[in-house]
Order: structure tokens, then sequence, then C-alpha cells
């Protein structure tokens, strides 16, 4: 049997396919608008069946809703037992304006070691990853105590109804292994002297706040007869913008700071401060503080009026709000009352998208993941670091069923994170990235998995 260092080397070997491999999946445009018929997910698993069966390896396809395809690959172990899971999802958003990307969003073109289109970063790079460390795996014949378990999920950008929520409902079987590695996590931060990898070990909770702005109607041209709901309304946005948050400390994330160099004990009283201090040297890094000191409410739609020519007697505002861990909702709705207080005709309803979730920081996932990434990546100055995410992933679906699931794509410190640009203009993957994050699956399988 080959040994794990010659496998890492075929990895490399094997950039070209690969490299092919993720061209192939952002160029079939599995786009979720969110409204059925939407994600059209079904012929990205049939590529990636058709593809896994050339490397020997079996799977099926679950389709929670025509179209809705959800793929399962397995590597069977001697025990009988799953040992590990990869997830990953096959939808992609929206492109809002074609014109203003560089390269058509679907025609996966290289440029200046990057592959660009929709879905390249989210999250079709971590896919193709996880595909070639399965694929060289069984090519070798390592024989697996545990088994291994490929999941790619519909659905994931629109909530995981026809995805991985799906799954958990009406096959949780599947997704019963110990520990499962995800999207979430993984950028590589260079900071005192270190290079530092934030390991994404929870999420942020996400709801969707509804504000009815109620006024009464009248004629336009007599406006003095009605209430116009959009002067109420305009009271309700400057309160959200003038909303100051508590400032909280308390995810994992603040236990760290010392990583980087930070030598002030985090707490709510100086976190601005440490976050004003970190933004000219590390933005994304002061960023990813501002969003896990606080939560936030971000107004994002609003609907309302019937006619050019009519006071509007009804506006309503769609907001999105993110919470941490330990905030309920009780303490959204003390938030929001303190928010709207004396503002007439307004009332609003809460719908949750996603609970707060997190696994442990310091389990065995994580010293496989932190020696693979050392492999990967060629350094041994290697840290990792838990924090919470901002977004939410399918993660939260595994997390409640026992499973250890991190946020981990395994990035090359030589690749500039900003460039990625998740559900932006110009998504891209470096193609370093694509190449180390195979590295770290192929790894860490065979640190966990194998019987040695």
């Amino acid at each position: 049997m080959t040994n794990l260092d010659q496998m890492l080397q075929q990895i490399d070997d094997l950039e070209g396919d690969l490299i092919a491999l993720e061209q192939a999946l952002v160029r079939i445009p599995s786009v979720n608008t969110g409204f059925m018929p939407t994600g059209d997910e079904t012929p990205v698993c049939k590529y990636i069946s058709d593809w896994l069966s050339k490397a020997g390896i079996k799977s099926e396809i679950l389709e929670s809703s025509p179209n809705r395809g959800n793929i399962i690959a397995n590597i069977d172990g001697t025990s009988g037992e799953l040992g590990l899971l990869f997830m990953s999802h096959t939808d992609v958003v929206p492109v809002e304006d074609e014109d203003k990307w560089t390269y058509p969003p679907f025609s996966a073109e290289i440029h200046q070691g990057r592959i660009y289109g929709r879905g390249a970063s989210d999250c079709k790079g971590l896919l193709s990853a996880q595909l070639m460390a399965m694929k060289v795996l069984k090519q070798n014949g390592v024989v697996l105590k545990d088994g291994l378990s490929l999941i790619s999920g519909a659905d994931e950008e629109h909530g995981g109804r026809y995805g991985f929520g799906w799954l958990a409902e009406n096959y949780p079987e599947k997704l019963q292994a110990p520990f499962a590695v995800n999207e979430g996590g993984g950028s590589p931060i260079e900071a005192a002297g270190s290079l530092t990898y934030v390991l994404g070990v929870g999420e942020k909770g996400r709801l969707q706040i509804e504000i009815d702005v109620k006024g009464v109607s009248s004629h336009a041209s007599v406006p003095w007869q009605g209430t116009n709901a959009l002067f109420r309304l305009s009271q309700v946005l400057n309160r959200i913008e003038e909303y100051e948050a508590e400032r909280d400390t308390s995810t994992s994330l603040f236990e760290h700071l010392s990583t980087f160099a930070i030598e002030h004990k985090p707490s709510s009283d100086n976190v601005d401060e440490i976050i004003k201090d970190q933004e000219e040297e590390n933005p994304r890094f002061a960023s990813m503080l501002r969003a896990l000191s606080r939560m936030t409410i971000t107004p994002t739609m609003i609907n309302g009026g019937i006619k050019s020519n009519s006071v509007p007697e009804q506006i309503r505002l769609t907001c999105d709000v993110r919470t941490l861990p330990h905030q309920s909702d009780d303490y959204l709705r003390d938030e929001l009352n303190k928010i709207l207080e004396g503002i007439p005709g307004v009332e609003y309803s809460i719908d949750y998208m996603a609970v707060p979730n997190s696994s442990p920081f310091e389990t065995e996932l994580m010293t496989s993941l932190h020696e693979a990434t050392k492999k990967a990546v060629d350094r041994e100055d290697v840290q990792f670091v838990p924090a919470i995410s901002t977004g939410f992933t399918d993660s939260r679906f595994t997390r409640p069923l026992g499973v250890t699931t991190y946020g981990f794509s395994g990035s090359h410190p030589d690749d500039d994170p900003m460039l990625s640009k998740a559900h932006g203009t110009d998504e891209s993957i470096g193609i370093k990235s694509l190449v180390s994050g195979a590295k770290v699956m192929l790894h860490l399988a065979y640190d966990m998995l194998a019987e040695k």
C-alpha cells in the first residue's frame, strides 16, 4: 500500500485533474433563487456520480423534490461504522449582474492562478477537494477501519429545506458520524510571526424580522387626510441605524486574541478599541471581531404601497438578524421593543432561520486537522483558533445530531482570501488552495480512519 507522503504527492500530480473537476462543476449552473423550481442540483449530482464511478466509488442520489438532488458517496470501513463525514453543497447563489463580471460567471476561466465562476469558492471548491481526496484513497487501496462518507446537499443557500434539513429529518442515520468537516472556516491569517487558521466551531443564529408599519390611506393630492406609513418607516429605519448593540466578548475567539499579539484582555468596554487597532493591518480579522462581539440587525427589503397616487397605508420592512449563541428570543424581543418604543402603528414578527450552534474545540478532529494543515501548506508555525461563523451553513443540521462538525477548507496562505468573493461579483478560488484543501482532506481521512 502506498504511504501517506506518496499519496499527498499524488495530489500534486493530479493538479490538472483537480482543476478540470472544479471547472466542470462550476460550469453546471445550479442556481438557487429560493423560489421553486430552482436549484436544479441533480445534474451536478449525476456528474459527480459518474466521476466517482470511474474511480470505483459507489454513490446514490436522493431527491427531496424533482431535480433537488443530494449525493451520498461512501468508502466503507471494516468496522461497519461511519467515522468521518465530508460535507458540502451543490447549489449556488444567483448572479445579480453578469455584465459586471470580468469573466462569464459559469465559464470557470483561469487567470493568474485562480478559477473564476459562481460557486468556485462557495462551495464547489471544497467539494472538488473532498472528491479528489476520496479518489486517491480508493485508488491506492487504503483499508479503512471506520467508513468515510461524502454528502453534498441541495438548497444550502436558501435554508437547506431540500438538502441537509431534509436528510436530517428523513435519513438521519446517513449523517451519524462522530466527526464532520464542512464549509465555514479555514481561512489563514498571517499575524504575530505565525500562520493562524480560523476553525469554524459554531455559528451565530439567523432570524428574519418582519416589521409592519401601519398608517391611514388617502389620495396623494390631500396627504393630510391620511397618515403616511413611509414617514413612520423612516423613524424605524433611523432607530435601527442608530442602534448600538450590547458588546459581548464571550464567544471562544476572544479567548485566543493573544495569538494575534493582542495583549489586552477583551471586554465589552475595550473591544471596539481592539477592533479599531486591527482595522488597518488586518481588516478582515477586524470585521470578524466586530461581527462576533454583537448582535446585528440589518434592514434588507421594503415592500408596500399600492399606487403612485395613494398615501401608503402599510409598509413591511424585512430585517436580517444575527444573534450570538447565548442571545435568546426574549433578548431580541427586548431589544426590538427598545428600538421601536414610541413609534405608533408598528408591529413585528420573528422567524427563526437558524438556531445558534457550536461544537467543542479541543477534539481529536481538531488535532488531526492541525497536523494535516501543517503538512498540506508545508509550514510548522500553524496555529488554530476557534470562531463562530457570522453566516450559517448546513452544519446546523449535524451538530444537533451529536456530530462534532467543523468549518474548514484548508486554504493556502499564498492565496488572498479576500479574492474568493463568495456571493459576490468575480467569485473565484486559488488553485493553490484547491490543492492544499485536497491534501488536508486526504491527510485527515487517512489519519482518522485508515487501518495502520
